[in-house]
């Protein structure tokens, strides 16, 4: 742990800490806790109150810490992540004990899964009270444990600041992940001699730690030999803000590059070198991959055939030595910082110049089906007939958004489809359901992302992803968040007929296809609009997208819509 500030010996909360007659300037756990979360950088905190944290909250309020009060534990700790990712430097979550800090752990795994930092705090039954059954006694450390990076349960109220430091510390460093601290009632509410806190200093920013040169050269060197090579870059890029390297190293190379999801926008999506819309193609045609920030899990197939050739070759750069060679061997591993190592690799690029060449088949073939590709999605971006289709729904979105708007997407094929139309200009604009393809991190992203920026937000999902927290919207309207909700609406996960819903066996995935998710909106606070036609979507987007406040759009969409044929199945099952 870090080294106190004090390294007197400290008695416990309660015991008598001063001769008869001395006067004591006291100081609560609560109050404590919003002092060490202020010292080490943060702004803002999502929560649900109740006991024993109520006070948490209340004291982070007088310590300047903005207080956004949720409607479920689950989009509280999705809002905290989303804060880190986006620009903050560690978002905070609060829970209540037993049930509330068990609603968050799914969210919390989400944030293991991304390799996001944030910490979330849990209130807890005194530390007398242990299984003598006290209000909403759990072990809430054991289900926590296999998803944090730093997991404990505070002993001792003066020691509460270096538990928050080595928190946030273990979060921020090496790779990046949730920390969660557990904390008894008793503790929270307790007072002591201020004293004898044992106050922990502001936790340092991580260093960016650079490869190994030699690894560096061998990096080059391999690129070089490439008949076909391809750079795929993924989030890490854009948590490392690496994006202006990246782009740099794409344009001085001249490889096709494919951005994974949440890196999207790092290089803008329209750039002459982006083979998104050749994605199937260039996989499997691809003889070296060079990834940067990404893994080869079920989001690149396991890096295994039949989408990756059989025989491909990875050079792999990575913060975390253990990603190395998972699923297929790196010929190279570049370990370090994603911004300091694309530097690393830009200096070797400075001494000897080298650029694939330009006249190459392989750029000519990328290009080729990249346009294919693209030209069989245009009859469905100008289809206007009722109800809309995907493509002609994400077309208005997208002729509405500013290039800077913060995107939030989930929901299956809102989600997927979404993907290949939007385009992205910035980086960290793009948000969705990301490497544990978590459902209902919409709303939680959303009011995370707009306390963080102040922008304007869009979050796009699915009728069934809406269902998940549609109540947050309540948050939205409460502090007056400017976050506009569009749901696509047909009829359940998958798509159903209304005339589906008519006899007694129900369609296992099917919702309401006549439910007004805008006229929710209108009776939590927000505005409502309904838009069954390309121009209705129009207009609504134009009055939404100027708001001050939340939205929320209803778009019936075909249920019979889908994405245009593939050629292979969304996931690829490893088999040995």
């Amino acid at each position: 742990m870090l080294t106190p500030t004090d390294t007197r010996q400290t008695p416990d909360v309660g015991s008598d800490c001063a001769a008869k007659g001395d006067i004591m300037a006291e100081i609560d756990g609560q109050t404590i806790i919003a002092r060490a979360l202020k010292t080490q950088g943060v702004e803002s905190m999502f929560g649900v109150v109740g006991i024993p944290v109520t006070g948490i909250a209340s004291a982070a309020q007088k310590e300047g810490i903005r207080y956004i009060g949720m409607r479920h534990e689950m989009p509280a700790t999705y809002a905290a992540q989303a804060v880190s990712y986006i620009g903050g430097r560690i978002g905070v979550a609060l829970a209540v004990s037993g049930p509330g800090v068990l609603n968050a752990v799914g969210a919390f795994a989400n944030a293991w899964s991304n390799r996001w930092p944030m910490l979330l705090i849990g209130g807890s039954y005194e530390r007398g009270g242990h299984s003598a059954g006290f209000f909403q006694e759990a072990d809430q450390l054991t289900p926590l444990r296999p998803y944090a990076k730093y997991a404990e349960r505070v002993e001792k109220i003066e020691r509460l600041p270096i538990y928050i430091a080595e928190a946030i510390k273990k979060s921020l460093y090496g790779t990046p992940g949730p920390s969660y601290l557990d904390i008894p009632g008793d503790i929270i509410a307790g007072k002591v001699d201020e004293d004898l806190v044992e106050w922990a200093p502001r936790v340092p920013e991580p260093r960016r730690i650079a490869a190994d040169p030699a690894d560096i050269e061998a990096a080059i060197a391999a690129l070089k030999t490439a008949e076909q090579p391809l750079i795929i870059f993924g989030k890490g890029v854009t948590y490392s803000r690496a994006e202006n390297e990246m782009k740099t190293f794409v344009e001085r190379t001249g490889i096709p590059y494919l951005a994974m999801p949440m890196a999207k926008g790092a290089i803008p999506d329209t750039h002459d070198q982006s083979a998104a819309a050749a994605r199937s193609f260039v996989l499997q045609n691809s003889d070296l991959v060079f990834l940067v920030g990404a893994r080869l899990n079920w989001m690149l197939h396991f890096g295994l055939p039949p989408r990756f050739k059989k025989d491909v070759r990875v050079v792999q750069l990575d913060i975390n030595p253990e990603e190395v060679g998972v699923n297929v061997p790196s010929e190279v591993a570049l370990v370090g910082d994603a911004k300091a190592t694309l530097g690393q690799l830009l200096d070797a690029l400075d001494r000897e110049p080298w650029q694939f060449p330009q006249d190459s088949e392989w750029l000519q073939s990328v290009r080729k089906e990249a346009r294919t590709n693209a030209e069989k999605i245009e009859d469905l971006k100008h289809d206007d007939q009722t109800p809309l289709n995907y493509y002609r729904a994400l077309r208005s979105l997208e002729e509405a958004m500013p290039h800077d708007m913060i995107l939030i997407a989930e929901g299956a094929s809102t989600m997927d489809i979404s993907r290949t139309v939007l385009n992205h200009f910035e980086p960290r604009t793009r948000l969705d359901a990301g490497s544990f393809g978590s459902m209902g991190l919409g709303h939680g992203f959303a009011i995370g992302a707009a306390v963080q920026t102040g922008k304007h937000i869009l979050c796009l999902q699915g009728d069934g992803a809406f269902g998940f927290a549609g109540t947050e919207c309540e948050v939205a309207a409460r502090h007056n968040l400017p976050i506009t909700w569009v749901v696509f609406n047909n009829g359940g996960i998958g798509g159903h007929k209304a005339e589906l819903f008519e006899g007694p066996i129900k369609p296992v995935g099917g919702m309401s296809p006549n439910a007004r998710y805008d006229l929710m909106m209108e009776s939590l606070g927000g505005k409502g609009f309904f838009a069954q036609t390309a121009e209705e979507l129009d207009k609504a987007l134009a009055v939404a997208l100027r708001m001050d406040g939340p939205s929320l759009i209803d778009v019936p969409i075909d249920p019979e819509g889908r994405r245009k044929p593939q050629q292979f199945a969304w996931l690829t099952t490893r088999r040995d």
